[in-house]
């Protein structure tokens, strides 16, 4: 029997009548290809535990433990890591909100937190307003991990820093990069060399197109470390949320600090779709990878027909395109900002403009996003031709 197809299944019309963000930040004439939220029918696993528990009235509080035991079961399957243990991990709301708490009590308010720019927004506005100093350590063009840049800004926060941190974005948003262990490893040799901690966001984990995911806690060298994982990302539940903050075997100590903080717990639905999509949903995560990697192979072919000054290296994980347009030399409104997703300048607001296309403006990922554009490629064939036909039209 062949994988579902996720990502065939929906028109234009069924897509636009949902109230997500993606679907409502913008008028109805723009195709959204920014948020991170995929253009899928759920998978019936999760569908059919949400539909049981509103049917029962299963709406209280939740038990966590369970997703914990759901996401220990994948990461055996699907990673052969048995990390998730008793007495090492906690469930939390989202893994942002697993970032924010990781960051609270492995540093202190001034310390230096170092960010591989470009990188996720919001890990620009989470550091600056827990009270701490973002230090970016660039990427190579590459968009691979950079180790003299990083050593440097290791050593940057060591000297500024009582308790510095690096915050690892692994996979990669938004370049799709996916870490080798050897990076990884090289990583955590640097890291222990600075006394530097390191917090690593893994909520695309699941999203390997080409190659293997490594946890980081898998390797040696980790055990002072934390990583945060969810199913919200792979399995398009942003709206369900929940993820596990999980901790090397030296890093009980953050568990133990945050039995003193509120944390937010992830929400009783999250906690029932996830254990649905970690527990029954291996056939449909298949079906979408395979589509994920159908998608960029189209992107890729369009980008040619319709923008061949466009700049592309295709990620080995996530649904996220980072696209070098410097050579298009495009303006548009200025006002983009650091962090912020919803802003735009340059290319993004050329394209939103004259194309009525949404894109992710490069400028919000930090240093070396001027100029580039994030594109979610993860929707329907019809859907992606159309926005990058608009896009090229925006140009000619």
């Amino acid at each position: 029997m062949s994988a579902p197809s996720p990502l065939a299944q929906l028109s234009l019309a069924e897509l636009q009548r949902r109230t997500s963000e993606k679907w409502r930040h913008y008028p109805p004439d723009v195709l959204p290809l920014w948020v991170a939220e995929m253009d899928v029918a759920l998978a019936e696993p999760i569908a059919r535990a949400l539909a049981r528990a509103v049917a029962d009235g299963d709406l209280g509080y939740t038990i966590s433990e369970r997703y914990l035991d759901a996401l220990d079961g994948f990461a055996r399957r699907h990673w052969a890591w048995q990390g998730v243990a008793a007495g090492r991990a906690r469930a939390v709301l989202n893994v942002m909100s697993g970032v924010a708490a990781a960051i609270a009590v492995m540093t202190e308010p001034g310390d230096h937190v170092v960010l591989n720019c470009p990188v996720y927004a919001p890990f620009y506005s989470y550091t600056e307003n827990s009270g701490r100093v973002v230090e970016e350590a660039a990427l190579s063009e590459e968009g691979r991990l950079e180790f003299g840049e990083l050593e440097a800004a290791f050593a940057r926060a060591r000297a500024s820093s009582q308790r510095p941190a690096y915050l690892l974005c692994s996979p990669h948003n938004p370049t799709g990069t996916l870490h080798r262990p050897d990076e990884l490893a090289r990583v955590l040799e640097l890291a222990g060399a600075y006394g530097v901690r390191v917090i690593a966001d893994e909520i695309h984990a699941p999203l390997v197109l080409r190659g293997s995911f490594t946890p980081l806690l898998s390797l040696p060298g980790a055990e002072g470390a934390v990583a945060i994982l969810s199913a919200s990302k792979a399995f398009n539940l942003a709206g369900a949320p929940a993820a596990a903050l999980v901790v090397g075997e030296a890093a009980t100590d953050v568990l133990s600090a945050l039995e003193h903080r509120v944390v937010p717990g992830p929400s009783h639905l999250g906690v029932i779709a996830q254990v649905g999509a970690l527990s029954e949903g291996d056939a449909w995560l298949t079906g979408l990878l395979s589509d994920l990697r159908a998608r960029q192979d189209l992107l890729v072919e369009l980008l040619g027909a319709h923008l061949p000054l466009a700049r592309y290296r295709p990620g080995d994980a996530t649904y996220l395109a980072w696209l070098d347009l410097r050579a298009l030399e495009l303006h548009g409104a200025i006002g983009a900002t650091r962090g912020r997703m919803d802003s735009m300048s340059g290319p993004a607001a050329h394209f939103l403009e004259h194309a009525r296309v949404a894109l992710s403006d490069g400028a919000a990922f930090g240093t070396g996003g001027l100029g580039r554009v994030r594109l979610n490629f993860a929707t329907t064939e019809a859907i992606l031709t159309e926005a990058l036909e608009r896009l090229g039209r925006s140009v000619s």
